[in-house]
């Protein structure tokens, strides 16, 4: 056996969800997403189809490929609240916060949520492929008696989206009344979840947490308390071009470790009066120099369809930035994008994004593209 074939005798295989005989059953085409197969779309529709069932009625999503890492321990908050930099402070038991962790230089290791479960007790939701380094970073100067648990495979992750999605709940036993971020231990078929209003489509909805084993009950459950409110399970690729519409980042295209807060204008997720945080004095000196480029959007004023990695010119045609995420917009039935342009290009301006060999015309606009109602 040559070298080649060791090599992919030895490389492992993707993770599968615990929901994945569901998916199969389905038809569900499967793509591998962070060292796990998940479903991109469905059979009967397609990404379009489940994209508008969002926007227009519910979605169900599979998002177990997320990372789950427990922090607990006498000072976990503490210590949580000295890596990221969100300020938990600012929050209690009960509620939610996006935040980030940063390198040194203030670029961007990952993008994740933080769950403050109790006195002493957090649980972060990262990135698939982002989890392993927010748990090696987080393991860094932790106190005696606080504990980093990889708890991936111990819990999945559905998301629960659109303007009906609390009657599905509420058709599945769940009667909840919860502010944005804000989450709730609750029991749905017998199993427990932690049920939080919060999501990455722009619309009204929830993300539950849910126990590997029981998560097959849950997803029936919703599955059947939503067919009467047209309720069609969605995949990745809908995620996707729901996140591009509201100018949501997805980390390894519109954030990375060589792209900042300050450059994404994800900002806010900064907690500036805390007294430190990885990548603190890289991000303040930015803040106060000014970041060099920023995080902008594009809408096609023609039919061209835009891809990360295209290239951004002004009107006289000099390169002024890069496409990081570009997408056919269903709700506009156009080409939009996320672009890091320099900083000088105005909010309004005309550009050309490069689309295969032509110059198609864009205007430079503030997302989202299309309004938000997760409030």
């Amino acid at each position: 056996m040559g070298a080649e074939d060791e090599t992919q005798v030895r490389t492992p295989p993707l993770h599968t969800s615990p929901l994945h005989e569901r998916h199969l059953a389905a038809g569900a085409k499967l793509a591998p997403f962070g060292g796990w197969s998940m479903p991109l779309e469905y059979a009967g529709g397609g990404v379009v189809a489940e994209h508008t069932a969002v926007r227009e009625a519910v979605g169900l999503f599979d998002v177990s490929h997320l990372g789950k890492v427990g922090v607990v321990g006498a000072g976990a908050l503490a210590h949580v609240n000295s890596v990221l930099t969100g300020d938990l402070d600012r929050i209690g038991p009960g509620q939610a916060q996006y935040t980030l962790l940063c390198n040194p230089d203030g670029g961007v290791v990952d993008d994740l949520i933080a769950y403050v479960t109790g006195s002493d007790e957090v649980l972060l939701v990262p990135n698939a492929a982002n989890a392993s380094a927010v748990v090696a970073a987080l393991h860094v100067g932790a106190p005696d008696g606080v504990q980093v648990v990889d708890l991936h495979h111990q819990q999945a992750v559905l998301a629960l989206q659109g303007p009906r999605a609390d009657e599905v709940l509420a058709a599945a036993g769940v009667d909840v009344e919860l502010a944005y971020m804000a989450f709730a231990r609750v029991l749905v078929d017998r199993t427990p979840v932690i049920v939080c209003r919060t999501g990455y489509t722009g619309e009204r909805g929830y993300e539950l947490v849910v126990p590997a084993d029981g998560a097959l009950a849950v997803w029936d459950a919703l599955v059947a308390a939503g067919e009467p409110y047209g309720l069609r399970p969605a995949g990745l690729g809908a995620r996707d071009t729901l996140r591009t519409e509201m100018g949501y980042p997805l980390h390894g295209q519109d954030l990375s470790p060589s792209i900042t807060p300050l450059q994404a204008r994800v900002g806010w997720a900064v907690g500036w009066g805390k007294p430190s945080f990885v990548g603190a004095d890289a991000l303040r000196a930015e803040k106060e120099a000014g970041p060099s480029r920023l995080l902008r959007g594009l809408r096609a004023e023609g039919r061209g369809i835009p891809r990360a990695g295209m290239v951004v010119r002004d009107a006289e045609g000099t390169e002024v930035g890069t496409v990081t995420s570009g997408t056919f917009s269903p709700t506009l039935r156009t080409g939009i994008a996320l672009a890091l342009l320099d900083a000088a290009v105005a909010p309004d301006a005309d550009v050309t994004v490069d689309v295969r060999s032509r110059r198609e015309a864009f205007r430079v606009v503030k997302p989202p593209f299309v309004p938000s109602h997760v409030r």
